[in-house]
């Protein structure tokens, strides 16, 4: 058998390299293994409940709760209960991760213009618009399997 297309190892390379650079950045920060993702969707998300943040990071409950634990714990995020279910928790950032947040922005819109340099503007709108396209395709199929391991666990 042999493999259709190397597009997903592709992806996957990049998406590794991209997050060891970003880890090695922000290390003195005390982040670690990708936990700046989750405080960039806590900024741009102020109020996030803790699930929807599970669901836009594509992770399970138990890594969010860690890394949401360790952005609390270094003064990055608080976390509130939620006024209507108490189980449920909202985060927001502090002041200190607003700051941090605006250093990874720059981080990644810089990696961003480093994986573009070549591209002509009418490339990089057309990347963006099959990157969007690949993620709407799988992302059915993702949700189902994610629920049919939830069914079964």
């Amino acid at each position: 058998m042999k493999l259709n297309s190397s597009l997903l190892r592709d992806a996957g390379a990049l998406y590794r390299s991209v997050q060891s650079v970003m880890d090695l950045r922000f290390r003195q920060h005390g982040l670690k293994r990708g936990q700046f993702i989750f405080l960039t969707r806590i900024c741009e998300n102020p109020g996030i409940h803790q699930i929807d943040l599970t669901m836009a990071c594509r992770v399970d409950k138990g890594t969010a709760a860690k890394a949401v634990s360790k952005l609390s714990e270094k003064g990055y995020v608080q976390r509130e209960a939620d006024e209507f279910d108490s189980r449920a928790w909202k985060l927001y950032p502090t002041e200190k991760g607003r700051k941090l947040y605006q250093q990874i922005i720059r981080e990644e819109n810089q990696e961003i213009a480093i994986c573009l340099q070549d591209f002509t503007p009418q490339e990089k709108e057309e990347a963006q618009k099959l990157m969007r396209r690949l993620s709407s395709n799988f992302e059915s199929y993702w949700l189902a399997e994610k629920n049919s391991q939830h069914r079964t666990a």
